[in-house]
């Protein structure tokens, strides 16, 4: 193994992905990936439960943003207004790291498996969403409906996002899926 060098983390994730892209996630070992990084299977474990885990080891941090954007909305903003702020919080974190994902977007989009862990993943924002629109005093149908409806906007505008060949930022996406909302919700 060599030295031991920083970042153990960063490089399984690095590695991972590379193989991921080049080989396909199913023909990717745990094994190889630990080889890739110069470190071991026993220190993958340490960091990830399983191959997967790598694609959605960011999620934490994801949720901790959208929640802490919800909480730091004005006291006057609506539902919909601190859902806006926090996606604009989460684009904020992304853009900076825009190959990566693409490239993670390219990978769970050829893996079943994959895209259901993902849908989890939002899931899992959505409801996070939801609670901290509760403690903003928020009853529970609004701030479910509000949650869900920002990760929808945010699911599409992060797909057009990946998959765009110009250089539009992801806030730009955000902005124009949160008007395309009210456009198809204008006449309900």
């Amino acid at each position: 193994m060599g030295r031991w060098q920083p970042d153990a983390r960063g490089r399984l994730e690095r590695a991972a992905l590379e193989l991921y892209v080049e080989r396909g996630f199913e023909r990717t070992s745990v094994a190889e990936i630990a080889e890739r990084a110069g470190l071991t299977e026993r220190t993958f474990f340490r960091h990830y439960a399983d191959k997967r885990e790598v694609l959605f080891a960011g999620s934490s941090v994801l949720q901790e943003v959208l929640v802490d954007a919800v909480a730091r909305a004005p006291e006057s903003a609506t539902p919909m207004d601190a859902v806006a702020a926090a996606l604009e919080a989460a684009a904020a974190v992304l853009q900076e790291r825009q190959e990566h994902a693409r490239r993670r977007h390219s990978v769970i989009d050829a893996n079943t498996e994959l895209q259901e862990r993902e849908l989890i993943k939002l899931a899992s924002l959505s409801t996070a969403l939801a609670g901290a629109l509760r403690q903003r005093g928020v009853d529970d149908a609004s701030a479910g409906l509000a949650a869900e409806v920002g990760i929808a906007v945010f699911k599409i505008a992060f797909r057009r996002w990946v998959e765009q060949a110009g250089d539009k930022e992801l806030s730009q996406f955000i902005g124009e899926s949160l008007t395309g909302l009210k456009a198809v919700t204008a006449d309900a």
